[in-house]
């Protein structure tokens, strides 16, 4: 499926009629599910086109929101290893709605960065938040990568 971004020359297998993407970052292959294939997409664009360093990204990481197991789709680390953009991935078809919205700012209660990305491939929306986190606005662009 093409998507907003630039093409990129993944590594893809199918085994047992099942597609797999090769993921740079966790160095093997996982499924390749539509929003896999979004989170693959942005992934690149944030490596190739923002120069965001590929050491400093952590995908699909376990952690607890009120007590609850979470997963985060993709978060970047600054050079002092503070992280600085967390990004939520959907599928091409889902909407990209307040509950979307919502949800990434619930996982960013744990993180407390200043920039969220949140995406299905089609439409990119990032927002920045003020330095004491009482507001934030939508950008038109992601962010590029900047060295602390």
């Amino acid at each position: 499926m093409e998507l907003n971004f630039p093409a990129y020359n993944f590594k893809v297998k199918t085994e047992e009629n099942t597609n797999y993407v090769f993921d740079i970052i966790r160095k093997k292959y996982v499924v390749l599910t539509p929003e896999e294939w979004v989170r693959q997409h942005l992934l690149w664009y944030l490596i190739h086109e923002k120069g965001y360093p590929a050491s400093l990204v952590a995908i699909e990481k376990g952690m607890e929101i009120n007590g609850l197991k979470k997963r985060f789709d993709l978060l970047i680390f600054d050079n002092t290893g503070k992280p600085t953009l967390l990004a939520e991935c959907k599928a091409p078809e889902i909407k990209l709605t307040q509950k979307v919205f919502e949800q990434i700012a619930n996982y960013n209660r744990k993180f407390k960065v200043k920039k969220l990305v949140i995406t299905n491939g089609l439409q990119h929306l990032m927002c920045v938040y003020t330095d004491d986190f009482s507001s934030y606005e939508f950008v038109k662009e992601i962010a590029h990568y900047v060295v602390k």
